[in-house]
């Protein structure tokens, strides 16, 4: 076959399996997300090893298409996030966004500091554990609530809020223990990875507030097919790029920023019907799907289970911990501090990121990185069950108020 034609079987076959694990998965009463998650494990190298058939000449290409496709999925499902809240509804959560956010970093980077050394690791290597068990993605969480139609409650903005004091302090923290362990000058790096962050913040906010409502205005009466939704797509794309390049942080917080800058338009309504279908038919079932292509469990060395199952009780209990009791500070209910944080378990690519991070800089061996992504998937796969039991053994308070929807 052409490669073309390999591509097209691939990608036929993911979404057609990604639909029917995720129906599998709702008649069994979890969220569609676990069985997309579980079906790409099975589809990955795993299992069935599906890029490296007999008949595909080039599963390298596909695999590298089918992980950008994935990303491409991961910041739309951001962006659709950021959509269906409004500034006010954040503001209003800020005290227990930051202290969830900042204390689900240092539990976990703690006790995986703590655990490594334990092991036997470096000062370096465990530091670095604790580092890229730091992360959170809530992309699965938000998944799971979004289904649940509960993403707009209390404990949901608590949690989308956290996740970027999250990005934010782990960005800082691993940028500052790379500076720090460098030849450079140390404090002056931590002060430019600081002034980076304020710069995106500074940027996106203007442009949100200032130029965006002036660029949909004219893009609106336009006799242009789906223009508006092609502008929503552009700005996302620019404002993933400009979180990476310029404020240093991962691309999904620019994503969910964008979506937060286009719930205040008019055209928010307009932008969710046209999202929605392109999004959830093709791209996010695709980021669900390769989450599970990129874990080999067969290469895993005999004597990693140890490490293993202590990473992912390590990432587990400090970030549920750490949520927790930012929550509960923040004058959260017991109730909804558990939900929260057993929304904030989930490291999806953004632990992924810290890892290959680590990896490059040549602070982690591949049985520390082996067991680092298997204790991710650990926790990927254990988000959307526990979520979904908690919210609804345990029902959230909804935060709409008068006035909150976009304007």
């Amino acid at each position: 076959m052409t490669p073309f034609l390999e591509l097209a079987f691939i990608l036929a076959a993911i979404l057609l399996a990604a639909k029917l694990a995720g129906y599998i998965s709702s008649r069994l009463g979890q969220p569609s997300v676990l069985g997309e998650l579980v079906v790409g494990l099975m589809l990955g190298p795993s299992l069935l090893n599906l890029t490296k058939l007999s008949f595909i000449q080039d599963g390298q290409m596909l695999d590298t298409i089918i992980t950008e496709l994935g990303e491409l999925g991961v910041l739309l499902l951001m962006f659709l996030a950021g959509l269906e809240l409004h500034f006010s509804d954040l503001a209003s959560s800020s005290r227990v966004s930051a202290l969830s956010g900042i204390l689900g970093v240092i539990f976990p980077v703690g006790l995986g500091w703590l655990a490594g050394n334990l092991y036997g690791m470096s000062a370096q290597q465990a530091m670095f554990l604790g580092l890229a068990l730091g992360a959170t993605s809530v992309s699965i969480a938000a998944q799971t609530m979004m289904e649940l139609k509960v993403l707009r409650s209390r404990v949901g903005l608590g949690m989308l809020g956290a996740a970027v004091f999250d990005d934010v302090f782990t960005i800082f923290l691993l940028s500052s223990f790379i500076a720090l362990s460098g030849s450079g000058n140390g404090v002056l790096q931590i002060m430019w990875v600081i002034a980076r962050m304020l710069i995106f913040f500074l940027l996106a906010v203007l442009f949100g507030l200032k130029i965006l409502p002036y660029l949909t205005r004219l893009i609106a009466p336009l006799p242009i097919s789906q223009g508006m939704v092609t502008l929503a797509i552009v700005i996302m794309l620019v404002f993933g790029l400009a979180s990476e390049l310029v404020g240093g942080m991962a691309s999904i917080t620019g994503a969910f920023i964008a979506g937060l800058m286009f719930a205040r338009t008019p055209e928010k309504n307009q932008l969710e019907n046209g999202l929605h279908s392109l999004s959830y038919s093709f791209f996010v079932p695709i980021f669900f799907i390769s989450v599970g292509l990129r874990i080999n469990l067969r290469l895993l060395p005999g004597g990693a289970i140890w490490l293993i199952l202590l990473v992912a009780l390590v990432a587990i209990t400090g970030k549920f911990l750490g949520a927790c009791l930012g929550a509960r500070l923040g004058k959260f209910s017991w109730r909804e501090a558990v939900q929260l944080a057993t929304g904030m378990i989930s490291r999806g690519e953004v632990g992924l990121i810290v890892a290959s991070i680590g990896m490059r800089e040549g602070l982690l061996d591949n049985q520390s990185i082996s067991a680092i992504i298997v204790a991710i998937l650990i926790c990927d796969l254990l988000t959307p069950i526990l979520l979904k039991a908690v919210l609804r053994k345990l029902p959230v308070e909804k935060a709409d108020q008068p006035g909150s929807s976009a304007s």
